[in-house]
């Protein structure tokens, strides 16, 4: 691999091949705004007018681009030489995240379409290669101020304003090519148990898998914990692996067992590597959050994936690696990613260092509202939970937040049951949090709050305990908006956000009037915290936020990733133990 590509690490180690090549790196762009490259047929094109620099969105600096105006429309282009050793294989194409409605072209032809700017899809190209001369064309199309559209934070005016944040337009992930036999193996599933000390696998496979036999080994360290043989007979097959060490995933100790699929046939015709990590989580009402049989208290960190010069997209591997460890640096074991689907290779670094993430989705955006929004909403969603299953970080779902109403009109109470119903059935591993600081339905599996209240004495009324273990205050206080379940357990999933300013910045903007010292700010930190940690029922907090974002100045970190003050300071606060912990 050329290390002067960008971002040419494997974009997927929870499911590797040895044959793949990446095509990030420079290719021709051209916006089109007046939507006419499909009927002048730019897919045809020998080149288009400009360049940019893959995956980088093109309103970034790292794009070469840096237009941050809307693009309604851009174009991609780029001639693919495929290895002469995969002359016998299928070619797949990756495309990692592309916002939001994607068509891909071989060679002129029209290969597939698909619809969502956050989850991860693939076409075989195989059939629409020639012997040589190939090229690739890729179209996106993005109309951010649709109300069928998931947005996130990505801003509908032209520019950023409050919490919404500078667009991303088209391509904001890796792209490559994968080699692959005519059977192999699809996906998996991975089901590890605690108690038996064992995994569980759903494996699916192509068609071509019929009458083949496939071995799936398991190692930790290199060592073997156990292997099954099975004979196919179906694309989708259960695997039962009796492991012979216990080797349990943990906060701050990601212990990762490694995971061998072996298709055979006369010899071995494709072989997939993967892991996986042995744990168990569920939420309780009077143990809160249980990993592995244990009550552990969730210090969560508010993580919404921009970059001030990659914007979505983190400007390298070593990025990635560097937010999780500063976040743990300063005392959390966890991060709520907000209104984005980060990618795989984030969730594989979370995977190996113990930790924890929600998992959500940008439901910003979309008009739900509407009953037709399940349709708009759901097809990204499945595909969310289908790609990230298996990443033990993973520990809950959260696939709507705040979602109040839209110019009066009342959010869809049958939709969000429904997304709840069906995560439920596909997912019965996790808890899922169904509409974090907003309006729940029945169907949640804990209370969620969001308050900003910077008093430390105001906000110890609101989690008053005093009226049958109630958080009496929240609903009246929010006119109805979060509503309280005495049969739940509580997380609180957004508070702090503590301003610290930028002088003399005057878009910039955090919650509360913003500090005029250090000494001033880890009072007032230190106050809100020790609440929620001292609440029995509490089974987690979540502090707004990891990092500054463009005018947003409330993070523990500046937007270039610096530290504002000493890391050690927020882990004792941070770190200081939890009622519900010593029950």
């Amino acid at each position: 691999m050329n290390t002067n590509t960008p971002r040419c690490e494997h974009p997927r180690p929870d499911r590797k091949r040895e044959e793949w090549l990446s095509l990030n790196g420079e290719w021709d762009f051209e916006i089109d705004n007046d939507l006419i490259g499909k009927d002048r047929e730019f897919y045809k094109r020998a080149s288009l007018d400009g360049k940019i620099i893959v995956p980088f969105c093109p309103e970034s600096s790292l794009s070469g681009v840096k237009n941050t105006d809307f693009m309604n429309s851009v174009w991609y282009r780029r001639d693919i030489e495929i290895p002469t050793q995969w002359s016998d294989k299928r070619i797949i194409l990756h495309i990692d995240a592309c916002d939001y409605e994607t068509t891909v072209y071989v060679n002129g032809r029209e290969v597939g379409v698909h619809v969502g700017g956050y989850t991860s899809f693939s076409f075989d190209i195989t059939e629409y290669l020639n012997d040589e001369g190939n090229y690739l064309t890729v179209c996106a199309v993005d109309d951010t101020r649709s109300p069928w559209q998931q947005t996130g934070k990505q801003s509908t005016k032209p520019e950023s304003y409050g919490c919404f944040y500078t667009r991303t337009t088209g391509i904001w992930q890796s792209v490559w090519l994968e080699a692959v036999s005519s059977a192999h193996v699809v996906s998996y599933r991975a089901y590890p148990s605690v108690d038996d000390c064992s995994l569980s696998l759903n494996v699916e496979l192509s068609e071509k898998s019929i009458g083949k036999s496939l071995k799936v080994s398991v190692f930790y360290n290199n060592n073997p914990m156990g292997e099954s043989v099975i004979k196919i007979t179906s694309l989708s097959i259960n695997v039962y692996i009796k492991l012979l060490e216990e080797h349990l995933w943990e906060l701050g100790n990601g212990r990762l067992y490694d995971l061998v699929f072996e298709l055979k046939d006369a010899g071995a015709c494709d072989v997939l590597r993967g892991y996986f990590g042995l744990r168990e989580v569920c939420l309780t009402l009077d143990g809160g959050l249980m990993l592995n049989g244990k009550t552990v208290f969730g210090r969560f960190v508010l993580d919404q994936g921009f970059y001030p010069d990659g914007i979505y997209t983190a400007p390298s591997d070593n990025a990635l690696v560097y937010d999780i460890t500063a976040s743990m640096r300063c005392g959390f074991n966890g991060a709520r990613l907000h209104q984005k689907v980060f990618e795989p290779r984030f969730l594989y670094h979370a995977d190996r260092l113990g930790y924890m993430l929600f998992g959500e989705t940008p439901c910003w955006g979309l008009d739900y509202t509407s009953p037709d929004a399940i349709y708009h909403f759901l097809p990204e969603w499945l595909e969310e939970i289908e790609r990230d299953f298996s990443h033990p970080s993973i520990i809950g779902w959260c696939p709507f937040n705040e979602t109040w109403d839209i110019d009066g009109r009342p959010q869809c109470n049958e939709f969000i049951d429904k997304i709840y119903d069906i995560t439920r059935a596909i997912d019965t591993t996790r808890p899922v949090v169904t509409n974090s600081g907003s309006l729940q339905t029945r169907k949640t599996d804990s209370n969620d709050y969001h308050d900003y209240e910077q008093d430390p004495e105001k906000f110890a009324l609101i989690f008053d305990e005093t009226e049958k273990g109630i958080v009496k205050d929240q609903y009246y206080r929010t006119n109805g908006i979060q509503t309280y379940f005495v049969e739940l357990p509580i997380f609180v999933s957004e508070y702090g956000g503590i301003a610290w300013v930028v002088e003399n910045d005057e878009s910039g903007w955090g919650y509360g009037a913003s500090v005029k010292s250090e000494q001033e700010y880890f009072a007032r930190l230190e106050g809100l915290t020790d609440i929620l940690l001292s609440h029995p029922r509490i089974w987690g907090f979540c502090y707004t936020q990891l990092t500054d974002v463009e005018q947003e100045q409330n993070g523990v970190l500046n937007y270039d990733r610096k530290f504002k003050f000493d890391p050690l300071k927020y882990h004792r606060i941070f770190t200081k133990p939890a009622v519900i912990e010593k029950k």
